[in-house]
């Protein structure tokens, strides 16, 4: 009986991809040819590297655009674009770039593209998600941003066409550079935008069709909700790529599991942005054509409020106190993961394990609603991103939670660009959102008031000022003791509810012989990455 069921389920996993899954004869499946296919549930925005908040698009840029360096483990780093990526006294930084490091349309990678890409970042017009790394430069705002008058980074030297360096405004820990600017950064090629204005960058139809890369793949095309299509960098720095294209196909997770089965795609991507629905962890592991994994993670969902509109801590506290998460924990995750308290997982070094947390009571959020005074016919306008099953139904818990301590919802459900959307226009009161942040502590992209990703219209400047006080302390032990003043601020300020981590569960093809989905190092060594059999 259990062994039909088990045949039920997939057959009926396989009836869903056959009706809703892309289907073009480019982006079909199978290993008969030397492609391999990615399967992701999130569809990117664009894929401008220095604009880009959502995980999804700044995973899929790096299959074509590569860091300086890889972090294949906690604060462990790999050269990449970089041989070296060093400082001496903390504070001045020099960047080697690999010497046969060249543009896929054969042009030199040099100092002049670092250059050109730092100072657009650091230009106030230019449009940038990835502006927090570069607080900490000598001769820059607090905000990462030329002070007026300035059209260069002061302190950013070119020595020669394959070494720049930096310089910090004080020491700092050389590990967050490192991360920062060093796994998470990517440049773009001067000769090909060096005539684009800055306010115009984002709009610029590069940013959607990125024709000159540095990766080990080039670009081809995105079909809208569908797929991404890369082909082989065939004069690739590093090595020869092994496989001819790429596809990473955009679909529901429950197309994943169906897929995985047939053999249409190869694994799920890492890092939340393929997650498998637990409850199909068991078939998964079931399939006799793939391997899987389970891993925890330092990405983590959240409840992100407005507050200038729920502008009340009393009512955020209260809200936190009225959601169970250790029913999503336990009912939706089957246990494979965990609650989260502030936004570092247990895998951080920086997570406060003796800060007072928030467990689930309803009289308590009851009691701390009628002491704010909240107007219970007030309507809460609670938006909910689709593609990740597990979030999806966790809000229809935390709907019944909310209602059952007197709050009216409305909950709507969006696309994931519709939501990013949506968070930076501020229309929303409640939103629910996954963040996989640096295993280094800084969130000033988050928490700070000027941050790319502050969605929730935070502002404090005690806040601000302890950021920036971690960002420049270089010694570990003194910047623990910053980060936990800001958990403990964070937790009575409430402006982002964490709600648990699910662990990533990967899944592997056997009919790959190099590469597997991964929570670090995911994009090391793409161009060994091939197939069995595959010539």
């Amino acid at each position: 009986m259990k062994k039909m069921l088990c045949l039920m389920s997939i057959a009926i996993l396989l009836l869903l991809s056959a009706c809703t899954g892309a289907n073009t004869s480019s982006s079909g499946g199978g290993s008969s040819d030397n492609t391999m296919y990615i399967g992701l549930v999130n569809a990117p925005v664009s894929f401008n590297p220095i604009n880009s908040s959502d995980i999804a698009a700044a995973w899929l840029e790096k299959f074509m655009f590569d860091t300086f360096l890889e972090m294949t483990g906690p604060l462990e780093f790999t050269p990449k674009l970089a041989e070296s990526f060093e400082t001496e006294d903390n504070q001045t930084f020099t960047i080697k770039i690999n010497a046969d490091a060249k543009w896929s349309d054969g042009t030199p990678v040099t100092s002049n593209d670092v250059a050109f890409t730092l100072n657009l970042v650091a230009n106030p017009k230019t449009e940038t998600a990835v502006g927090g790394y570069l607080t900490i430069l000598d001769g820059l705002t607090d905000n990462g941003k030329f002070p007026d008058g300035v059209t260069e980074i002061p302190s950013l030297t070119i020595v020669d066409d394959k070494t720049i360096q930096f310089k910090t405004k004080a020491p700092v820990d050389a590990n967050m550079v490192k991360e920062q600017l060093g796994s998470k950064f990517m440049i773009l090629p001067e000769h090909v935008l060096s005539s684009i204005a800055p306010e115009n960058l984002q709009k610029d139809p590069f940013m959607m069709n990125p024709t000159v890369t540095n990766g080990p793949f080039k670009f081809v095309k995105y079909a809208k909700d569908q797929y991404v299509e890369y082909e082989k960098n065939e004069d690739y720095y590093l090595g020869d790529v092994e496989l001819d294209k790429l596809f990473v196909k955009i679909m529901p997770a429950a197309n994943l599991v169906a897929q995985l089965q047939t053999g249409e795609i190869h694994m799920n991507a890492a890092g939340g942005i393929g997650k498998i629905a637990v409850q199909d962890f068991d078939t998964v592991k079931g399939f006799e054509n793939v391997t899987t994994t389970t891993d925890k993670t330092y990405g983590y969902q959240n409840m992100s409020f407005n507050t200038e509109t729920i502008t009340d801590p009393k009512v955020r506290q209260a809200i936190a106190y009225a959601i169970d998460r250790q029913k999503i924990v336990d009912q939706l995750l089957k246990g494979e993961g965990e609650i989260v308290d502030g936004p570092y997982t247990s895998i951080s070094p920086y997570l406060d394990t003796n800060l007072e947390t928030y467990s689930y009571d309803p009289e308590m959020a009851k009691q701390l609603l009628e002491e704010a005074g909240w107007d219970f016919n007030q309507t809460i306008d609670f938006v909910v991103p689709i593609g990740n099953k597990v979030r999806e139904q966790s809000a229809d818990i935390i709907a019944e939670n909310l209602k059952a301590v007197g709050l009216k919802l409305n909950t709507t459900t969006y696309d994931f660009p519709t939501i990013m959307s949506k968070a930076k226009a501020g229309e929303y009161d409640l939103m629910l959102i996954g963040f996989t942040n640096t295993i280094d502590p800084d969130l000033t992209t988050i928490y700070g008031s000027e941050g790319s990703s502050n969605y929730t219209n935070y502002n404090n400047p005690e806040v601000d000022e302890l950021l920036a006080q971690g960002k420049q302390e270089p010694d570990t032990e003194k910047r623990k003791e910053i980060y936990n003043q800001l958990q403990a601020i964070w937790s009575e300020e409430m402006p982002i509810f964490t709600l648990y981590s699910d662990f990533d569960f990967a899944a592997v093809s056997k009919n790959v012989a190099v590469g597997a989905p991964k929570v670090f190092g995911f994009h090391n060594d793409l161009y060994k990455w091939s197939l069995v059999g595959a010539n």
